[in-house]
């Protein structure tokens, strides 16, 4: 995979890039392009449409901020493959926009139904076996091939937990990565959600072994997000609808800590706020990271 292009983390200054979730009710404050993040991210699925206003639209936000990809339904470890004409799609936006990142889950989404591809509509968790790694391994090798690019693969907020996994999560994310040279998305809060919903460990504790076991080189983002508080034992839904939790700011230093300085993304899909709230999230990962990052140089310097 070396003839593939890889995205730099950092800025000019060798510090973080922070962005922000671009959804439609902040587009007009976004392109007045008054804001000081470094770049936004986008849902690809929303702008594969031809025709209509989309295609202006994204040529004044391209104008105003470079861009990152994130897809929701490539589905890359689908048995059945990913579907070709969403791949193709994926291809012409981002050879349109030259998008810093590109990304995806590490989920299935595609089946076939009497013949016809059908997408699940959801982000359904794998089992973590050598045979799911191989489908995950082909089908991230074919999305790079064909974009000519890295892709990273993100972590997935689950809901259930299979029984038959032979091998962990960072066993499997550390595989693909050494099979198809891909990088990997970490979200945070999708390691706090799970260690609420699946361990009886303090979630911090489960998280933080977690980002240890992962390969520190292959991080290429961050997501950062918060979820609505439930009762004691129900299950949390990752919703993306509240401010970063203290918890995952704690842990965000601790991911700068070990992976550097990672172009980082404040993740608010529903219950929207203003846009100079979630501005202000953004200017928070800022400042923390450069925190992190200066103390983390004083220190190396010292020894």
């Amino acid at each position: 995979m070396s003839s593939l292009s890889t995205a730099n983390n950092s800025d000019e200054r060798g510090l973080s890039k922070i962005g922000v979730g671009l959804r439609h009710p902040h587009y007009k404050e976004a392109l007045l392009g008054t804001s000081s993040i470094d770049f936004v991210e986008i849902h690809a699925e929303n702008f594969f449409a031809e025709g209509g206003m989309l295609p202006e639209l994204l040529s004044d936000i391209a104008l105003q901020y470079p861009i990152s990809l994130h897809s929701t339904s490539m589905g890359l470890g689908s048995a059945v493959g990913i579907n070709g004409d969403y791949l193709q799609r994926l291809k012409q936006l981002s050879q349109q926009i030259n998008p810093i990142l590109i990304s995806d889950h590490a989920c299935f989404t595609w089946s076939n139904i009497n013949g016809k591809s059908v997408h699940a509509g959801d982000l359904l968790p794998l089992e973590f076996t050598q045979q799911s790694l191989q489908v995950m391994v082909d089908n991230v090798n074919q999305v790079q091939q064909l974009l000519g690019r890295q892709i990273l693969v993100e972590n997935l907020s689950a809901y259930v937990e299979f029984n038959f996994s032979d091998m962990s999560e960072t066993e499997f994310l550390s595989e693909l990565v050494d099979k198809t040279g891909c990088g990997l998305l970490v979200d945070l809060n999708n390691l706090l959600v799970n260690a609420r919903n699946f361990s009886d460990q303090k979630p911090l504790t489960v998280a933080r072994k977690w980002l240890r076991e992962i390969p520190a080189n292959a991080v290429g983002e961050i997501h950062l997000a918060g979820f609505t508080k439930v009762k004691e034992g129900e299950l949390i839904i990752d919703d993306h609808s509240q401010p970063v939790s203290p918890e995952c700011w704690l842990l965000y230093r601790d991911a700068v800590a070990l992976f550097g300085a990672v172009t980082t993304l404040i993740e608010w899909d529903n219950n929207l706020p203003s846009w100079s709230t979630l501005l202000d999230q953004a200017t928070k990962a800022r400042s923390i990271s450069t925190e992190v990052h200066y103390d983390t140089g004083r220190l190396s310097y010292a020894v």
